[in-house]
């Protein structure tokens, strides 16, 4: 890993802020330190906010077009870096290689998505009088603090950047502190295709997040994320005006009915759970299995959790990577141990390996409860937590049950199953058999405890954008 020595920018400068607070970043595969990285400071933030600010005129004047050709460039300048780029998530939060590679080229194709729908995002005009003109226009927001996790770093920041910059928004970025090399890498090949101050960058922890999230310099405040960080972005937003766009935590249910091929559903639930060791916001949290086809779905699943090849993500053969760091795995591991407690049977994984590195097994739990944490709440690890139900309704109205609505996925034969299913949850997407995948452009509003507003998709554009309305009377006495 190259060695940095900027990790702020303001106005098209960068520099190491003025921070005296560090972080060490270490490689979950093994615990070695990746680099120290420099913590900005509240002085920083303010720099920041204030070139963005600076920059959000002349950015908004510029033609969408020429908005559109600027992004189109910063997508060709991350395209030049993929490799590196996943080699820093793998190096950071773990990742296997090849998904690594594939967050980087989905961030990429969303950058290109909206450097082509930019120039074509505008407003209507409405019916009035003929000696008047009456149309609506969408006008940037202003400044767009935007807040990105670890777990999928690249992608999830070019749809938010890249939405803000395209409609005229200038951004100030504040990446996971867990993945500092990866945010200010792809701030650097964004950047240079934008004049100075359109996006900005602090690196910091949740302190430097509070500070960005709740400045009153900021017009909207994009966050992904965890739900108890959302909730206190709410809080700062409150304060300050600033528009919120979250996409917080969920506890996902996926329900198997009767009827099924209960090996290809095995292979569907494995997918959901164990993919990117389950760090992905959309993930299997709670699976409900009919009875009907219970026995034969956890013995393939707890087979294909056996089955999975454990190891650093840089390893081609890997299928099962470290969790993000050892704070993280230990509250996995919590969650396992006390579903154990409480009655739940471990059909496999559920130990702490030895040796270094934050690896956790594939951990298939049975006889479990909504009461517990591993059901009701966000696990964001390899852990499947099953409960069987006796018919396709006790599944629905279990799966209903939750604070949260970010996805859910059915795998069922019966067309009318299917139909209720995504008539009912109460989620911003419903999956019919498949627990990924879906057209691009998709988007969706999370629900409940799971955040507010559009994050992906066209969408996105309205939300960085204002509504106005123009009475343009063309003739006067």
């Amino acid at each position: 890993m190259r060695p940095r020595d900027r990790w702020m920018l303001a106005g098209g400068r960068w520099s190491q802020g003025t921070g005296e607070r560090m972080f060490t970043v270490t490689d979950p595969a093994d615990g070695d330190p990746l680099g120290v990285v420099p913590l900005c400071a509240g002085g920083d933030v303010d720099a920041a906010v204030a070139a963005a600010r600076a920059a959000a005129p002349g950015w908004a004047a510029v033609p969408a077009a020429e908005r559109g050709a600027a992004l189109h460039a910063a997508a060709r300048a991350v395209e030049a870096g993929a490799a590196e780029l996943a080699a820093l998530v793998t190096a950071e939060m773990g990742k296997p290689s090849g998904d690594a590679l594939g967050g980087v080229e989905a961030g990429i194709g969303t950058l290109r998505q909206y450097a082509e729908l930019g120039p074509l995002h505008g407003g209507r005009s409405l019916q009035g009088g003929w000696d008047a003109a009456d149309f609506m226009v969408r006008e940037p927001l202003g400044t767009v603090a935007v807040l990105t996790p670890w777990n999928d770093p690249v992608a999830i920041a070019c749809g938010l950047i890249g939405a803000a910059v395209v409609t005229g928004n200038t951004v100030v970025h504040k990446p996971s502190e867990r993945t500092p090399h990866t945010g200010a890498m792809l701030a650097e090949l964004i950047a240079e295709r934008l004049p100075g101050g359109v996006l900005n960058l602090v690196t910091g922890d949740a302190e430097v997040g509070e500070a960005l999230a709740g400045h009153g310099g900021v017009d909207v405040v994009a966050h992904v994320g965890s739900t108890s960080t959302g909730r206190r972005i709410a809080e700062l937003t409150a304060r300050t005006g600033a528009k919120l766009l979250l996409e917080n935590g969920g506890s996902d249910p996926l329900i198997v009915d009767a009827g099924v091929d209960p090996a290809w559903a095995a292979g569907q639930a494995a997918t959901g759970c164990f993919a990117n060791c389950g760090q992905i916001c959309t993930a299997v949290e709670r699976v409900y299995v009919h009875a009907a086809v219970a026995a034969e779905f956890l013995d393939a699943l707890t087979a294909r959790a056996r089955a999975l090849r454990m190891g650093p993500g840089a390893d081609p053969a890997t299928e099962l990577a470290p969790l993000v760091d050892e704070r993280h795995r230990a509250r996995v591991h919590e969650q396992v141990e006390k579903a154990v407690a409480d009655g739940a049977r471990l059909r496999t994984g559920g130990r702490i390996p030895g040796g270094p590195g934050c690896f956790y097994p594939a951990t298939v739990l049975t006889g479990c409860t909504d009461a517990m944490a591993v059901m009701a709440e966000e696990t964001f690890g390899p852990v499947a937590p099953v409960r069987t139900v006796a018919s396709f309704e006790e599944g629905l109205e279990a799966a209903h049950r939750t604070r949260y609505g970010l996805a859910a996925t059915v795998l069922t034969r019966d067309p009318a199953h299917a139909q209720a299913a995504w008539r009912t949850l109460k989620t911003g997407t419903v999956k019919i058999n498949a627990v990924f995948g879906g057209a691009p452009g998709g988007a969706a509003t999370p629900r409940g405890a799971s955040g507010r507003g559009f994050g992906y998709g066209p969408e996105l554009l309205d939300e960085m954008t204002a509504v106005k309305v123009v009475h343009l009377k063309t003739v006067i006495p």
